[in-house]
């Protein structure tokens, strides 16, 4: 499972031409999911995403967690997160894991995410979503559940 994770000041989703989902300052999270992915490797990603203190407190240091600033969540399906690119130029796409075990796996992670953040934003699974964000910091994580 992997987790993109963009510090924002805001973001927005659109689908159709129409606002679906909006925040203000939290976390974008782009959700790839493989299928070797379990609940149970969701919850440590879940929590470990909780839990990342990459805000700045009162001494510009990056030490304060979502809720400690008052954050909110933006979780979007992003199966292009397990592209292989090592053949050709066009990238191929069987690591990620088929609908039947991505889609319950992302209403999982939003429904966990929710009991903390019951106001999060969410796109909708396998649409075509049109993203708009400003990035705070620039601050991108990469988070690997193999790296846990």
């Amino acid at each position: 499972m992997k987790f993109i994770i963009q510090r924002v000041n805001h973001a927005s989703l659109v689908i159709e031409n129409k606002e679906y989902s909006k925040i203000d300052k939290g976390f974008l999270v782009l959700i790839g999911i493989c299928e070797d992915d379990t609940k149970e490797i969701a919850d440590k990603m879940i929590k470990k995403l909780l839990g990342m203190r990459i805000f700045e407190d009162e001494n510009g240091k990056t030490n304060l967690s979502l809720d400690s600033v008052g954050g909110n969540l933006l979780l979007v399906s992003q199966f292009t997160l397990y592209a292989d690119c090592k053949k050709g130029n066009r990238p191929s796409f069987t690591k990620a894991a088929g609908p039947d075990i991505a889609e319950p796996l992302y209403d999982y992670i939003v429904a966990e995410c929710k009991k903390s953040y019951p106001a999060l934003g969410t796109g909708v699974f396998g649409a075509d979503m049109k993203i708009t964000l400003e990035n705070d910091g620039p601050f991108t994580i990469d988070l690997d559940s193999s790296e846990l």
